[in-house]
């Protein structure tokens, strides 16, 4: 088993007019050691398009995680969808990228546009094996992985994106390559690049996609630790024992709160200094000390750090602010967003005097719970929450 892990992160554009989008993403972890990512197309688009998606990846999750081949799967799959008549197409496309160990990849795919790889910031050709399951012929790839590939699945609504309108007969599947090859080599997160795809996507549909448009990306990349201290101790007995903790764990470290970065300097030996700019006139100023890789306030900053989490999980709109602004909330995001693997939790559930005001917003009275749910958003991003409680 290497170091490696995969940042999977996908983006949906509902066909304007509809609430319902008609692709459909499941990732599921199989229990062998390996993730399968599973990006389905419902014909057409609303309810019947939903219902299809859902069926198709469903049933491939289901069968996956029971340990059947990747291409038993296909054969059911293959032979469970009929072919429309009228326009002679399969009910549900779909692409699948099985991921092994962190070492190899496993992609299928059928009636989708084939995956885009880039090796090294580069473009590369994914080698492709022609299978015919029952007349249906899917595309099939074996490919050992390396630190930084990313790969890109779509659904065809990328590719028809500005039919007729911006462009003349789409976007193809060359010119998405081209376009995202040098923001595939800058760093951003697979999330963040699904969502440059999709909204150029939006762009080129002039605002009104003309069908759901999907993109779904995965990048390879090395686990990274970063730890997290926010809160004194209940007990202040606690307090070398609890920083102890902290500095002892590999990986970049945050302090959050005034009294946590007085604590922590205080067992350092180390003075706090304060910057004096405001970047956002709503998040106070970050501070130093030396030792930490970061120092911030409290509540106030946590908070606007969840409240681009949960964004971050829906539609991604803000990371054009936290991306990159300087203040305390945008430097936490970048780091656990974006940097960050595995993150460890140092809480401390000293109740503060300060967070007590009836007068203050109800955020500032559950510290606890900003935890929990950012802990949970993280979660979601598929990053290894560990969370020690003081």
């Amino acid at each position: 088993m290497n170091n490696l892990c995969a940042d999977i992160g996908w983006k949906s554009l509902n066909h304007v007019g509809e609430q319902l989008c008609g692709d459909h993403i499941d990732i599921i972890d199989a229990g062998d050691e390996s993730t399968v990512v599973v990006l389905a197309d419902g014909l057409g688009s609303g309810v019947k398009a939903s219902i299809l998606s859902t069926l198709t990846s469903k049933i491939i999750a289901t069968m996956t995680s029971e340990g059947i081949a990747l291409e038993e799967c296909v054969r059911t799959i293959a032979a469970t969808l009929p072919i429309c008549k009228e326009r002679n197409v399969a009910y549900s496309t779909f692409t699948i990228i099985r991921i092994i160990r962190n070492e190899e990849a496993e992609i299928i795919c059928y009636d989708n546009p084939d995956v885009i790889m880039y090796r090294e910031g580069k473009y590369e050709d994914i080698p492709l094996q022609e299978m015919n399951i029952d007349g249906k012929i899917i595309h099939k790839s074996r490919i050992k992985l390396r630190e930084n590939d990313v790969f890109i699945a779509m659904s065809d609504g990328c590719i028809h994106a500005g039919v007729g309108m911006s462009l003349n007969f789409g976007w193809d599947r060359a010119q998405i390559a081209e376009y995202m090859e040098p923001l595939a080599e800058v760093g951003f997160t697979a999330k963040t690049l699904s969502t440059m795809l999709t909204d150029k996507c939006l762009e080129l549909y002039g605002g009104e996609p003309g069908d759901d448009t999907t993109a779904c990306t995965v990048k390879i990349r090395r686990r990274q630790p970063m730890n997290l201290m926010i809160g004194p101790p209940s007990d202040r007995n606690d307090c070398d024992k609890m920083v102890s903790l902290f500095l002892s764990k590999e990986g970049k470290r945050i302090v959050c709160g005034g009294t946590t970065s007085t604590i922590v300097a205080n067992y350092l030996g180390k003075p706090i200094l304060p910057e004096l700019t405001y970047f956002d006139s709503d998040i106070p100023p970050t501070a130093t000390i030396e030792g930490i890789d970061l120092v911030t306030e409290g509540v106030i900053t946590f908070s606007r750090v969840l409240e681009y989490a949960k964004d971050y999980l829906e539609n991604n709109e803000e990371y054009k602010k936290w991306s990159y602004k300087q203040d305390g909330a945008s430097l936490i995001c970048r780091m656990l967003f974006e940097e960050a693997t595995d993150i460890n939790f140092c809480v401390g559930r000293a109740v503060n005097p300060a967070h007590q005001n009836p007068n203050l917003p109800i955020t500032f009275n559950i510290k606890m719970q900003l935890v929990n749910e950012l802990s949970e958003c993280l979660k979601k991003m598929g990053k290894k929450i560990k969370v020690s409680y003081f």
